[in-house]
């Protein structure tokens, strides 16, 4: 009877299989014909026209058609006789194309310059003729920022839903931040700015009213938007929310996420994180922000901000805030909505020094490698699984046959 009902347990006339495909994210070459030198920023104008626009460190912004057959590239600004980039943080950092390009024609770029060392925040126009090309005689200074030292620079720009122009700027650099920048409401470093760039007052821009600074009388610099911040290494809008989210790079210890909101103290360098970093222990955090998340350099040592997804590409992802970690290059999503606990999950590990990611006219999800030269697209890929069940009545039998077997070997040792 044993043998029988063994028999009966594997025979395949009483199970049922079926296929299941199980997803996971993976990586693909976007332009496998094509590499880049020192990517910092993938950007899109909004127009359309299915083109992306690559920023390379040492001073130049190509624009390329948004398919994996391209095998070429066009030259759309080359201000590398301008560009400071000879430090490892230093070099042209941003690019964010007004919500009216495709009218006005206008972008904004942020750079290091040097004598002095500065960053410059900048206006050009495209040209009249030439969609794939820059007015390079076009540049309009908005800003300029001293810095005094080469590392810590910020250098992300992005219009919000507000349209107005919002400046990632660093605490200045050295390390612990020791001239404290970013918590001086008189300086402009280690800051999240926010300028009003169609309304031009002496040439320039100009400051919106809503501005938590705006028309105060304690020497206050009026652009300010949020502060406490040590080097904030891209930052992007939610579509759907509106909210800003900031990866903000830490010292030696934590490596955090924040929701910037107006007038806000995130807490650099009195905290690092939500721990005391100055001074370490016992420190007040009367006022200050705490991150919405945060990892220690056990998981990773420089934090890359990225984007909320909301593209069609990456199954079970919508929502989610995807970014990674420049130095061990991996890849996470983080559930966040203010209410619930978050959730964080890795979605694949690298070996790219992930310098940024960057979003297409569809929000499809791109990861710049530093090191490479090469950009990927985010993807959900599939593999197909066969399962096997079998129905309730098998496995009686299967109870039934481990029953009857212990008994008659029980009688055998008798």
């Amino acid at each position: 009877m044993v043998v029988i009902f063994g028999s009966v347990f594997v025979s395949n006339s009483f199970n049922s299989s079926f296929a299941a495909e199980e997803l996971y994210v993976s990586l693909e070459n976007a332009f496998p014909n094509l590499s880049f030198n020192k990517p910092v920023e993938f950007q899109h104008a909004n127009d359309n026209s299915n083109r992306v626009f690559i920023v390379e460190k040492p001073g130049v912004i190509k624009v390329l058609v948004n398919s994996n057959t391209t095998d070429s590239a066009d030259v759309f600004l080359d201000i590398t006789s301008k560009v400071k980039s000879d430090g490892n943080e230093e070099g042209l950092l941003g690019l964010a194309f007004h919500p009216n390009y495709s009218i006005n024609g206008y972008f904004f770029i942020y750079y290091i310059a040097d004598s002095p060392r500065r960053s410059v925040i900048s206006r050009f126009s495209v040209s009249e003729t030439n969609p794939n090309q820059a007015n390079i005689s076009s540049e309009l200074v908005l800003l300029e920022i001293l810095q005094p030292y080469s590392n810590h620079n910020g250098g992300k720009l992005a219009f919000g839903p507000d349209n107005y122009l919002y400046i990632g700027t660093g605490d200045g650099g050295s390390a612990g931040d020791p001239l404290g920048n970013a918590q001086n409401l008189e300086v402009l470093l280690g800051k999240i700015l926010r300028i009003d760039i169609d309304n031009i007052v002496n040439g320039s821009y100009s400051i919106p009213a809503d501005n938590p600074f705006y028309g105060n009388i304690n020497n206050y610099r009026e652009e300010i938007y949020a502060y406490g911040l040590r080097n904030p290494w891209r930052f992007s809008f939610d579509s759907v929310t509106g909210w800003l989210w900031v990866a903000d790079v830490g010292q030696g210890t934590i490596e955090e996420l924040d929701i910037i909101e107006s007038g806000n103290n995130y807490g650099w360098n009195i905290k690092e994180g939500t721990l005391c970093y100055n001074p370490p222990s016992g420190c007040d955090s009367t006022g200050l922000i705490d991150p919405i998340f945060e990892y220690d350099h056990s998981v990773g040592r420089s934090i890359t901000g990225g984007y909320v997804y909301r593209g069609t590409n990456m199954t079970g992802q919508i929502g989610k805030y995807i970014y990674g970690d420049y130095i061990n290059g991996q890849i996470w999503a983080l559930e966040y909505d203010s209410v619930n606990p978050t959730n964080n999950s890795l979605l694949i590990e690298t070996t790219l020094s992930i310098s940024t990611f960057g979003i297409d006219e569809n929000n499809n999800i791109y990861v710049l490698d530093y090191s490479s030269g090469n950009i990927y697209l985010l993807k959900s890929s599939s593999v197909l699984t066969v399962r096997t069940f079998f129905p309730m009545s098998v496995w009686l039998l299967l109870l039934g046959s481990v029953v009857v077997s212990t008994f008659v070997s029980s009688k055998r040792r008798k």
